[in-house]
């Protein structure tokens, strides 16, 4: 009995075992901690909510303000020395092999909790059970893997301890800020890992979270899949949760002709669509256009030079910085359109212009646009005219 457990069970059996449970681990923590409770996309019923305190309580010994604290963080200095666990200032191995340890160095400092960490449960439970004996939850698991599966279920409880650690302080943190692809032109080096989140709950789908942080919908395109919305979705099919926010939606209005105070409002609400939309549209085709003198020549040089027109100058090293610049040198239609991306940013970036002088941004923007004599940069300024975008509303 004490080698198998009282239940006895076979290796295999375990091992699925163990994949159901981190994988209720992972969904807790990507649906209560992160989407509803540091940036509150969504409202859980208390049955749910309190399920995931319990299990989270119970299988990561995380305290629920103490994570969101530290992850409202992230956000608010993001690849800055203040960034709890930054691959760009820090090193990526640092941030693999020690995410754990970075999150609670910075758990541990009252002034972050307090600053950051308003919202979150502060009942009898919280305060007298998860907060004041949070390793109470992962010894109470490690005795009953213990009982009902023997040795191997000591095992077991060790792959369930280190799960989280591994997978969202080490690779999201620092994978997800390192390496990928980027649907979106966030202010940081947030990355995509995979367009299909089902490992890691969604969370792989992380410069998609960067660009629209309050939205409970990780995925953007259509080929993207995001398994912690799917059980959003169900949930509120359910009863059980409401979803409050979700990224919002670019739509064009063909017939609108006038730059408006809605055609700023929306841009600028959208202007992570709007950036996306501009590289599609307007600096991958003049780029191809510049660069093709065949196709094997085209794919080498495409390849080379799409992320660093695609980049905020200021972001790239000092060696990539120059090979953007010959570049431009050596072609007009691509200095027009990067110059054009940057006076467009520009326009959302005057906060603290009134709403008339950035009507009036706008609207100069894109008669110039219009005059460029480029044609993908005329298409984009006259479609921009008519941006607008749907109600926040799940899909």
């Amino acid at each position: 009995m004490l080698t198998n457990g009282i239940l006895g069970w076979s290796w295999w059996q375990i091992v699925l075992l163990g994949l159901a449970l981190t994988h209720v681990t992972i969904a807790g923590v990507t649906i209560y901690l992160h989407r509803a409770q540091a940036h509150r996309a969504l409202r859980l019923h208390p049955v749910v909510s309190h399920f995931f305190r319990f299990w989270l309580w119970m299988s990561t010994g995380m305290v629920t303000r103490q994570w969101v604290a530290v992850h409202r963080l992230h956000h608010a200095r993001c690849e800055t020395p203040e960034d709890p666990h930054s691959p760009q200032v820090l090193g990526l191995r640092k941030v693999l092999t020690e995410g754990a340890e970075l999150y609670r160095d910075k758990a541990a400092d009252p002034g972050v909790v307090a600053r950051y960490g308003h919202g979150t449960p502060d009942d009898w439970l919280e305060r007298h059970l998860y907060s004041r004996h949070p390793y109470g939850g992962i010894s109470l698991l490690l005795v009953i893997d213990a009982i009902l599966f023997g040795l191997p279920g000591v095992a077991l409880w060790a792959i369930q301890m280190i799960w989280i650690p591994f997978w969202a302080a080490g690779v999201i943190n620092g994978l997800g800020h390192y390496w990928g692809y980027r649907n979106y032109d966030a202010p940081d080096a947030s990355r995509n890992l995979s367009p299909w989140g089902i490992l890691i709950g969604g969370e792989e789908l992380h410069n998609n979270h960067h660009a629209f942080p309050s939205s409970a919908r990780l995925s953007s395109k259509w080929w993207e899949f995001d398994i912690g919305w799917f059980y959003i979705r169900l949930m509120a099919l359910l009863g059980l949760a409401d979803v409050r926010r979700v990224a919002p939606r670019p739509v064009i209005v063909a017939d609108k002709q006038q730059v408006d105070l809605d055609t700023v409002r929306a841009v600028i609400r959208g202007r992570m669509h709007v950036m996306a939309n501009y590289a599609s549209e307007v600096l991958k085709p003049v780029l191809r256009s510049e660069l093709c003198a065949s196709a094997a020549h085209c794919r080498r040089r495409y390849r080379r030079f799409r992320r660093l027109l695609e980049n905020d100058e200021n972001r790239l090293a000092p060696e990539a910085r120059e090979h953007l610049r010959r570049l431009l040198r050596e072609s007009q239609a691509l200095e027009t359109v990067y110059r054009y991306r940057q006076q467009l940013k520009a326009v959302w970036g005057q906060t603290a212009s009134s709403q008339e002088a950035l009507v009036r941004s706008l609207q100069e923007w894109c008669r110039n646009a219009e005059a460029s004599g480029v044609q993908a940069l005329q298409d984009f300024a006259r479609r921009l005219r008519g941006f607008s975008l749907e109600a926040a509303r799940p899909a």
